[in-house]
């Protein structure tokens, strides 16, 4: 009998992650028709902006529990976990009260995993949240380490960082703005060194794929983007990574989905 947390033993499993920029705005475009389309096992969403009681009386597919992690301020950012799977428990935010009022993190125990959603702090256009970020990262990147040394993590969200010249279109004229500062780079840097691997990045070394546009001058059709969505794994996880994707056809957000597959048997099945 399957024990309470425990991944059904089907590969692979499916995980989407989606900053949807507002979660009542996509449902009004689709979201939940792109979910009975894609049919993953787990989605995590990010930017919400809204309180769960906003959006709880619509219609939801019965066979996905529900997670939210809300914003103390209204309408502002807030994250979710939609998930087939029964988790063991689910807690939010990284117990810091100073980063926990802004719904940035959602973490779901499973038998063999942490999966861990989170909207990282944007900097912001003048920079005015580039130290609060780099104090973020620093307790953000300690927290993943603390789950790490009790079973292996698998991140994803919006980490607002385009870590290489490759992850955005324009590099030399972004350098030094939000996004694709040398503070943010070297966090999530760090995050990589601390045993953490960026899946997209380990299986496609190319350039051009990108999870974000800004909604000005066409950047989307032009594909003028910055690629800043990630599928992280813990690396004793690496080797169970059978894909990870980005689905820039999905519309709806200024965002795009991004997917990662993984074979969570148990060695030997």
């Amino acid at each position: 009998m399957k024990k309470s947390g425990e991944v059904e033993l089907k590969s692979p499993t499916t995980f989407l992650s989606w900053n949807v920029n507002g979660i009542r705005a996509v449902m009004k475009k689709g979201f939940l028709e792109f979910l009975e389309r894609e049919g993953p096992d787990v989605i995590c969403v990010q930017e919400i902006k809204a309180k769960p009681e906003q959006v709880e009386e619509l219609f939801w597919p019965a066979e996905y529990r529900r997670f939210w992690n809300a914003a103390e301020k209204p309408g502002y950012s807030g994250t979710a976990i939609f998930s087939r799977l029964d988790p063991i428990r689910v807690t939010n935010g990284i117990g810091k009260k100073i980063h926990d009022r802004e719904g940035r993190v959602v973490t779901a125990e499973f038998d063999r995993f942490f999966l861990v959603n989170c909207y990282t702090p944007n900097s912001q256009r003048e920079l005015t949240r580039l130290d609060y970020r780099q104090t973020w990262d620093r307790a953000f990147r300690n927290y993943l380490k603390q789950l790490d040394n009790e079973k292996p993590v698998i991140l994803c969200g919006d980490l607002n960082v385009a870590h290489q010249e490759i992850d955005l279109a324009r590099p030399k004229e972004n350098r030094g703005n939000s996004g694709f500062t040398d503070q943010e780079r070297s966090g999530f840097s760090a995050l990589l060194k601390a045993g953490f691997v960026d899946t997209f990045r380990s299986l496609e070394p190319s350039g051009e794929h990108y999870t974000w546009w800004t909604y000005r001058a066409g950047a989307r059709e032009k594909n003028i983007g910055w690629r800043i969505d990630y599928w992280c794994v813990s690396k004793k996880l690496l080797h169970k990574v059978k894909r990870s994707w980005i689905m820039p056809d999905v519309m709806g957000s200024d965002h795009c989905p991004i997917g990662l597959e993984l074979d969570l048997r148990k060695e030997g099945q």
